[in-house]
């Protein structure tokens, strides 16, 4: 008797509870229609958070109800030119989505029989459609609110809503064009912009996945994996940031963001035949770029002491670009190594003859270097280059200059002008 009055009480008191959450849920769609949303925010709280109705549908149904509610009020006061509260309008369209999916996601699970009846799809997803183009203006708003992490949310959301699984039959409804494909950017660049890196990557990689990609005024492909690159390179995952490099150069040879990098990463690393390998494809693939790309290859077969080969790919450069500056000072420090090599030779020598030829080409070489420098001297004080640049090409001339003398050249005065430029003391 007693076990059966305390299951009594059990029941009773449960019927009770779950009586007076549902009398929450009618005293909030109450104060949602009389516009009494605070009111209305405060009931559907308790709601969502008692396990009487936590998994009801329509609980959440309510609660996206509401955000929407704050939206339309203000979106209505915009049509109609009165006074409007931007900041409500996009808070409450943000609210309204994910109470939304949510009550969506539950209408989907199947009843004690193995059916599903959901009752809040069709209401849903006529109102996430209709919104959908609003979440591009909300994203804007609180963009120019700095509010870079809100923003990037619209804007996802935008790209989100026709991948919602209830408009998986009928996803023809929404027009996914290039203005589609720019706002999947200013999802990432919002992301970017919070310092929000983690999330950035996600969405990127998002973005990589789903094809096609629209062609669009605002980004390439390719800047997608130049964004993945550069944010695995911000979270410090070198392996990742590599990967990202190597897809890229194989996806988009033409790039000037990939090979380069690759070429960069292994030169510092010390490996030239990686560098010279991916050189030869940015060459091959970016001809028009022969002052930069040609004067590199150049540079690492000097420091091989390769002087022939590097001779002819700064030539190369130079046929392109006769201003190259790379070019003209890259092949003039080819010929003064070349020459400090052979004086360095001659200095061990005890063949007098030999000794003279040696000089003879010694002087070649600094005479091959002088115009060089000088061109190259007068490029950068014509674009008002700065005090250490000159300076080192100054450094280098006087190096010339000195030798030249050394060599029988009479080069004492050009000499004496740039140690006074240099404001060195003889």
């Amino acid at each position: 008797m007693k076990k059966f009055l305390f299951f009594t009480l059990i029941t009773v008191f449960s019927a009770g509870t779950m009586f007076a959450q549902k009398k929450v849920l009618k005293d909030a769609k109450r104060a949602l229609d009389s516009n009494n949303l605070e009111e209305a925010r405060t009931l559907i709280k308790q709601a969502i958070n008692h396990p009487e109705t936590a998994n009801d549908p329509e609980t959440w149904k309510l609660y996206g109800d509401i955000g929407n509610k704050a939206f339309d009020n203000e979106r209505m006061n915009q049509m109609l030119d009165k006074p409007s509260n931007e900041k409500v309008m996009y808070e409450g369209l943000l609210e309204s989505y994910y109470p939304y999916v949510k009550a969506d996601s539950l209408g989907q699970i199947p009843d004690e029989k193995g059916k599903v009846r959901n009752k809040v799809r069709k209401d849903i997803a006529s109102i996430l459609k209709a919104n959908q183009p609003y979440y591009i203006n909300a994203g804007v708003y609180f963009n120019d609110q700095k509010n870079y992490a809100k923003a990037s949310e619209c804007f996802e959301i935008y790209w989100t809503i026709p991948n919602l699984p209830m408009f998986e039959e009928n996803k023809d409804e929404f027009v996914l064009d290039s203005t589609y494909q720019i706002i999947k950017y200013y999802a990432i660049i919002t992301a970017i912009q919070a310092d929000d890196h983690e999330r950035a990557i996600e969405l990127i990689q998002r973005a990589v996945e789903e094809q096609p990609f629209i062609e669009n005024s605002a980004y390439r492909e390719s800047d997608l994996y130049e964004l993945l690159a550069s944010e695995y390179l911000q979270v410090g995952d070198s392996t990742k940031f590599m990967e990202i490099l190597y897809v890229g150069a194989e996806k988009f040879p033409e790039s000037k963001y990939f090979i380069p990098n690759l070429i960069n990463i292994y030169i510092r690393q010390g490996d030239h035949e990686k560098a010279m390998e991916y050189l030869d494809k940015a060459i091959a693939n970016d001809p028009s770029n022969a002052c930069d790309l040609n004067s590199v290859k150049a540079a690492l077969l000097v420091e091989r002491k390769n002087y022939a080969d590097a001779e002819a790919e700064y030539n190369k450069a130079l046929a392109q670009d006769p201003n190259c500056e790379r070019a003209l000072e890259g092949l003039a420090v080819n010929y003064i190594l070349q020459a400090q090599d052979l004086k360095e030779k001659t200095a061990t020598m005890t063949d007098r003859q030999q000794q003279i030829e040696n000089d003879k080409k010694t002087l070649e070489f600094y005479q091959k270097a002088l115009p060089l420098l000088e061109e190259y001297t007068e490029l950068l004080r014509a674009r008002n280059a700065g005090e250490s640049e000159i300076n080192s090409a100054l450094l280098k001339l006087r190096n010339v200059y000195y030798n030249l003398s050394l060599l029988g050249v009479d080069k004492s005065k050009e000499l004496q002008e740039v140690e006074a430029e240099l404001n060195i003391n003889q």
